[in-house]
């Protein structure tokens, strides 16, 4: 069987073609290991390829108590009861101290600007040991967690008005 020019050139083009594909080999899959040394393949160690990443903060710190369940609950003005809400939030870093068993707390108490110092720093306490003693019910150890009051020392929102008083008036758990 005779081939033509055109032919030749179509089979010479194929056979190239194949034997360059057959012989390629991506720069991710190679890396050089010395001048003198040809392409290594690299492959991923398998546990490295199995590994998942686990994003978010560590178990058993202030940024997962705060990611997970949240660090703080809130008073009424001038009231130390703890609202259905505040409840709610406590059976949850109850729930997260169960399971952060080598963790210890404080618990602040804070309150807003209006009233004394002296009547703050007592609000305060009261804020901060019904939320301990509540934990208590939950069964958490006492010995867990201890408590101190800010009164109005430390606000996380300033100016006169409901809605910064609101968020100044807190029991707020802080990991140790």
């Amino acid at each position: 069987m005779k081939m033509n020019g055109l032919g030749k050139r179509f089979l010479t083009i194929t056979a190239a073609s194949i034997f360059l594909a057959a012989c390629a080999t991506s720069e991710t899959e190679m890396e050089t290991v010395t001048e003198t040394e040809t392409m290594v393949p690299v492959v991923p160690a398998p546990d490295v390829m199995q590994t998942p990443l686990t994003p978010g903060p560590a178990p058993g710190t202030q940024a997962h108590l705060v990611a997970t369940v949240g660090d703080r609950v809130f008073f009424e003005y001038d009231k130390a009861e703890l609202t259905a809400t505040a409840r709610d939030i406590l059976r949850r870093q109850a729930e997260w101290l169960r399971n952060n068993l080598d963790v210890e707390v404080v618990i602040e108490g804070h309150c807003d600007e209006r009233g004394t110092r002296e009547y703050n720093i007592a609000l305060g306490d009261r804020r901060a040991t019904m939320a301990r003693n509540y934990m208590i019910a939950l069964g958490i150890s006492g010995d867990r967690m201890r408590t101190i009051s800010y009164g109005k020392e430390r606000p996380v929102a300033f100016g006169a008005s409901q809605a910064s008083w609101s968020k100044n008036r807190r029991a707020v758990m802080v990991v140790l």
